[in-house]
């Protein structure tokens, strides 16, 4: 191919074909050479200007739509219509966003395994507008709390995400907003008592979690979370998902694609926070089972819950790739963070030979590269889901159940 020598803030006129991982919307130029084009989508004939060009890539940012994809809309959340990092699929017809990601995902798993065959249905979970139950949210040097723009530190302090749930932002974002401490971050948090907890934390380094709550601004800053009949305790600034539908959603997979009739009676919940999955593991597994559940978060792990109490638990506050002697498994479920598991976890897990995986993910391409590792050490993938637990973000899950290859589904 050969590849003309164009230079940044050239402005050229593209065609845009597919969506890429990541929310930007793929063109070729007049050379072939891959274009990236943020804004724009599937569809669009576009006019970008590049901001950066590669060899055999370029990155483009939209400054004319000539021609709209049928699937274009008017942006539905206020804060991604003026550049923020949070509703970056607001202009896509939310009809068509299940199967642009779905077509993501394929690709994704194209790229790194050969899974794609065990890809079942897409589910959207409802509701599909007002879902997210928590937010982190920057503060100014003012004082103000707001949304940062995509991939900038700048912050949106004027308007609220259209996404979060009614109440969450009230008095914290827009006109007339408290004030908080500059620099810090907020978590709010709506829970399942309908109690709104409002925090500061340290802003964290990128990759980076932080934890520790320096300040409670509202509510107790212990927030209490229900997946059914159990009820989980903890603080604000812990994981748990945004998704008010989620928790209960993918409990009920790990329940339906756990159940067998194992051997070893027993389980590893991997990255396992507060212990979320571990009623839904029990139940896969007959009720009664040893389960052993490893996460690195103190604040997820520090306090027994509960509402675990009747089970044969044993919690380790650990990495994933750290953790001590375990009780040998025949079910994993593992939820890692977007970053994957990784080949280290995946060949201490295939050898302890579990009889079934339940691997949940988050990004498409680790989770597509993870499942390239699962095949590897001897596991293939017998059918997988995709969730869009992320509506109008690029954002979605995928849950695959993998077994030791050769081993039918029972």
């Amino acid at each position: 191919m050969r590849v003309s020598a164009i230079a940044d803030n050239t402005t050229l006129e593209l065609d845009v074909t597919a969506m890429a991982h990541g929310g930007e919307g793929i063109a070729r130029d007049s050379d072939g050479r891959v274009v990236f084009v943020g804004g724009a989508i599937p569809g669009d004939k576009v006019r970008a200007e590049l901001t950066k060009v590669k060899k055999m890539w370029a990155r483009a940012q939209l400054t004319e739509v000539v021609s709209a994809s049928p699937d274009r809309v008017s942006p539905t959340c206020p804060v991604a219509a003026r550049g923020g990092g949070c509703c970056d699929y607001s202009h896509i017809a939310p009809a068509a966003q299940p199967g642009i990601k779905r077509e993501v995902l394929i690709g994704q798993l194209g790229a790194f395994s050969n899974s794609a065959e065990a890809l079942g249905d897409t589910v959207v979970l409802e509701p599909a507008t007002r879902w997210r139950s928590r937010v982190r949210l920057g503060v100014d040097s003012s004082g103000r709390a707001g949304v940062r723009t995509a991939r900038s530190t700048q912050l949106i302090t004027d308007v609220a995400c259209s996404q979060v749930v009614p109440g969450l932002l009230d008095g914290i974002v827009g006109p007339g907003a408290r004030t908080f401490t500059p620099g810090a971050e907020v978590i709010a948090v709506l829970d399942s008592t309908g109690q709104r907890h409002v925090v500061e934390s340290t802003r964290a380094q990128r990759g980076r979690r932080v934890e520790k709550v320096d300040r409670v601004v509202e509510g107790s800053g212990v927030v209490e979370q229900n997946v059914g009949k159990h009820a989980f305790r903890f603080p604000a600034t812990a994981f748990w998902q945004a998704h008010v539908a989620a928790p209960a959603a993918y409990s009920e997979v790990i329940r339906s694609w756990g159940k067998a009739d194992y051997e070893r009676a027993t389980g590893w919940d991997l990255y396992g926070g507060v212990g979320a999955f571990v009623p839904a593991i029990d139940e896969a597994l007959g009720g009664a089972a040893h389960i052993d559940s490893v996460d690195y978060s103190v604040s997820a792990t520090r306090a027994a819950q509960d509402t675990l109490a009747g089970f044969a638990l044993r919690v380790h506050n650990s990495p994933v790739e750290k953790a001590g002697e375990l009780t040998p498994p025949g079910l994993v479920v593992l939820d890692p963070p977007r970053s994957g598991a990784g080949e280290d976890v995946v060949r201490r897990v295939a050898g302890a030979a579990p009889e079934r995986i339940i691997h949940v993910g988050c990004d498409p391409a680790t989770f597509a590269r993870d499942l390239g590792y699962w095949a590897a050490h001897g596991f293939g993938v017998r059918r997988m889901v995709l969730i869009d637990a992320f509506p109008n973000t690029h954002h979605f899950e995928m849950i695959a159940q993998l077994e030791p290859d050769g081993q039918m589904q029972r």
